[in-house]
């Protein structure tokens, strides 16, 4: 009992509870009819909360922050490296999603030359057919003025990229890995890109031009046939194989493609190599620098530049296959 309050008298208990419910109900019975006209009870149909006022989610909103206390909590958006809705971390280059897969991709990595071939002098020197005309079956390439041969640049450029080409699920095959006496000759290493059933065939170059001349260029094969060579199948598609790795090259390296040969334009047409003109698949060769300007050597003998490298051959392969 609250302070200073006396309980009813026994007579009048029921007379008062009348009167109290009397005045409750018509109010009651008003209130229901003011609640129901503003449609407190209505349902939209789509899964929100009926006269609550809270707005619905559909599946192409945002998901609502978490509450206080659930920060941290899986699939909140806007945490610290989720992916976006591509699936593409923010910060990826073009076209390097993770999306674009080579699974079911044959590649044939081509190391200009080979270490050993210096040590035999005899067997590189003979001669071979390459359809049009006879040419040696190799040579030891270039080197730095320093010494660095173009024969390790080229196998570490393309171990590189075989380790990257790897990574998104290509089957890489080599014409050579050092492991090799000499060679081997231009005629076998077309083949083996031809007996690969390769998607794509790059070879793998520096170039020995005079000093002062810069830049590198990308060696396409020229319609030819005559012999064992015809390659009037494989021009157009070894030409946009070729045009992807200018492109992605220049944008992995910075380097600009070479003045001294190709008109500037870094592609270069050429019917006198053997591995082009013997190739039945799309392939091409890629002159990575001038092995004997100062300046082009010092990017070449770079680790990390070489990095580069094999990431833009990576890419122009990549994006070629899957044009």
């Amino acid at each position: 009992m609250s302070n200073g309050s006396f309980p009813p008298e026994p007579g009048r208990r029921g007379g008062t509870l009348a009167i109290v419910l009397a005045a409750l109900i018509p109010a009651c019975f008003a209130g229901w009819l003011l609640w129901s006209s503003v449609g407190g009870a209505k349902d939209d149909g789509a899964g929100g909360a009926g006269g609550t006022g809270a707005p619905t989610t559909s599946s192409t909103s945002s998901p609502p922050p978490p509450s206080s206390g659930a920060s941290g909590a899986s699939g909140a958006s806007g945490v610290s490296g989720a992916p976006s809705p591509s699936g593409k971390a923010s910060g990826d280059a073009p076209g390097e999603a993770s999306g674009k897969t080579l699974k079911g991709k044959v590649v044939v990595i081509d190391p200009g030359h080979n270490p050993h071939n210096r040590d035999h002098p005899s067997q590189i020197s003979r001669s071979v057919d390459i359809g049009t005309e006879e040419k040696e079956c190799d040579t030891t390439g270039t080197a730095t003025n320093s010494g660095y041969p173009e024969a390790s640049f080229t196998l570490d450029v393309a171990r590189r990229a075989r380790t990257l080409l790897e990574a998104r699920g290509a089957t890489v095959r080599f014409t050579q890995d050092g492991d090799r006496p000499y060679g081997p000759c231009v005629d076998e290493r077309a083949e083996i890109g031809n007996k690969a059933h390769a998607d794509a065939v790059v070879s793998v170059h520096a170039d020995g031009a005079a000093a002062g001349e810069r830049g590198f260029h990308v060696i396409l094969p020229k319609s030819v046939r005559g012999g064992g060579a015809d390659t009037s199948a494989i021009t157009a598609p070894s030409r946009h194989l070729g045009e992807r790795l200018l492109d992605r090259f220049e944008r992995a390296t910075g380097s600009e493609p070479a003045q001294y040969i190709g008109d500037g334009s870094g592609l270069d047409v050429r019917g006198d190599l053997g591995g082009l003109n013997l190739s039945t698949v799309p392939k091409v060769f890629i002159e990575c620098g001038n092995m004997r300007d100062s300046q082009d050597a010092a990017e070449l003998t770079d680790a990390a530049w070489r990095g580069r490298a094999a990431r833009g051959i990576t890419q122009g392969i990549t994006d070629f296959l899957n044009e």
